[in-house]
């Protein structure tokens, strides 16, 4: 009998603290956490197993080609199962602006705003 697959979250955000405080919050969750640091690394880790995710929590500035608002659009565009939660400290993201899978918060992020959405995505996914 193989094991039943844990749904998955994203956190793809490049500072270290900050994607680690979001990971051990929704650790608080029944989702499974993996960490990335860049959108190339999330949309590589989506080619192969997008059907596992259930939600991306992403922040708008991040190294490398892509940035969070690519990722959201490519997860609207490619897997619209999945659930996005975009965050910034910089700028303000209109949620009239975003695919109707993803909502702005800003940065700083409240845990309970987080954990929300999360549940969200958990219940759209069952």
């Amino acid at each position: 009998m193989g094991q039943a697959i844990r749904r998955k979250v994203l956190v793809v955000e490049d500072e270290p603290e900050v994607r680690s405080l979001a990971a051990t919050l929704l650790e608080e969750t029944d989702l499974q956490v993996v960490e990335l640091d860049s959108a190339d690394a999330a949309l590589a880790f989506l080619e192969n197993r997008a059907d596992e995710v259930v939600m991306v929590f992403t922040d708008v500035a991040l190294p490398g080609k892509f940035d969070g608002v690519d990722l959201t659009l490519a997860c609207a565009a490619r897997w619209p199962h999945i659930r996005v939660l975009v965050t910034s400290g910089r700028v303000r993201l209109p949620n009239d602006g975003l695919p109707k899978t993803a909502r702005f918060i800003p940065k700083p992020w409240r845990a309970f705003d987080v954990l929300v959405a999360a549940e969200r995505a958990a219940a759209h996914s069952a």
